[in-house]
């Protein structure tokens, strides 16, 4: 007798945005990799100054002190970075809302199931389908050029800690710009650097600007993607405003859910939480009916949990309205 058909999100991979042998994600955007590119040419030139200018004075403790701190943090910055790059997401298996495939999930959960008209997948609770990666992602907050990559549930640490790590290295090396240019007005500007006092004043104004921009924008971003956790609440959700149809989870249980259940893996880029089967909090592959629907015939029935089986029913005029209310507004099509 043949196995039933995997459950959707068990996602083996179909080589589509892979690369090197499928073992990395990769998504072939000439924009996004123009802005990974800059990302890493901006810290590669942050580098450079503090290494070359602000941090090159006579050996002392406190020099000691910030090389280490500042490269420990460049270096946590760009894992970062690339672990947020190179990760999948969340994508959902593209054309996978085949005919056993809803034959099995409403044989297990019953209801009605909604597949996406561009990528032909069959798409969990709070899924959406992102134009760049040309997939549906599981709890997509939204698609970060700067990163190549759509920010989902695999991947939210870290571009959080991608944020945190670069804002703080912005702030870093701002003190420090600040505090050579106080510095070199007490003293003559040939003896702080090896360039030329020109040359000097444009590389640490650059420096300024680069990181007070980068800084106040990591920031805003580290604040926004640390309240949608907190709220359990993604960034397209909040901006389509969308019905809250799913269980929300304990606040801290929503932090623990996306950084590791002990503290000290929470700033780690080289560890992430184990996901269970359905992915953040179990999302579902049906979609509930308004709780207000009337109830009679025979046809489907709203469970406890939220989902809908097609064994009982519920009065057939508010599922075609809910259904209907849904293609609209995100273009799903209901099976």
């Amino acid at each position: 007798m043949r196995d039933p058909p995997l459950p959707p999100y068990l996602d083996r991979g179909d080589g589509h945005n892979r690369c090197c042998q499928r073992r990395f994600w990769c998504i072939a955007d000439v924009c996004g990799v123009l802005c990974v590119l800059i990302t890493w040419l901006l810290i590669g030139y942050a580098e450079y100054v503090v290494m070359m200018i602000l941090l090159s004075w006579p050996h002392s403790v406190m020099r000691g002190i910030h090389l280490v701190l500042y490269n420990t943090l460049t270096v946590l910055a760009f894992s970062s970075h690339a672990r947020t790059m190179l990760t999948d997401p969340g994508a959902v298996p593209r054309g996978n809302a085949t005919k056993e495939h809803m034959q099995w999930i409403t044989s297990q959960e019953g209801g009605v199931v909604y597949k996406c008209p561009k990528c032909w997948s069959i798409k969990p609770e709070r899924a959406h389908h992102c134009s760049v990666c040309q997939r549906c992602i599981r709890k997509m907050d939204h698609h970060c050029p700067w990163v190549n990559n759509c920010v989902g549930e695999n991947n939210q640490k870290f571009f959080v800690l991608f944020t945190f790590y670069i804002a703080s290295i912005s702030v870093h090396a701002l003190i420090l710009a600040v505090n050579q240019f106080v510095s070199c007005f007490h003293t003559e500007w040939k003896e702080c650097s090896i360039h030329t006092p020109p040359a000097t004043v444009i590389l640490l104004l650059f420096l300024i600007f680069e990181g007070a921009l980068f800084g106040i924008f990591t920031l805003v971003m580290l604040c926004s993607q640390v309240q949608a956790i907190w709220t359990d609440e993604t960034g397209i959700e909040a901006l389509k405003g969308e019905e809250v149809r799913w269980r929300r989870q304990q606040r801290w249980k929503s932090m623990r859910a996306v950084f590791g259940r002990t503290w000290h893996h929470w700033f780690s880029p080289f560890t992430r939480p184990v996901l269970s089967g359905g992915g953040g909090g179990g999302l579902r592959h049906v979609y509930p009916v308004p709780t207000g629907a009337t109830h009679h015939g025979d046809s489907v029935r709203l469970l406890d949990s939220g989902s809908i089986d097609s064994n009982d029913s519920t009065d057939s005029e508010s599922v075609a309205a809910e259904m209907e209310r849904r293609t609209l507004s995100t273009g799903d099509m209901p099976v």
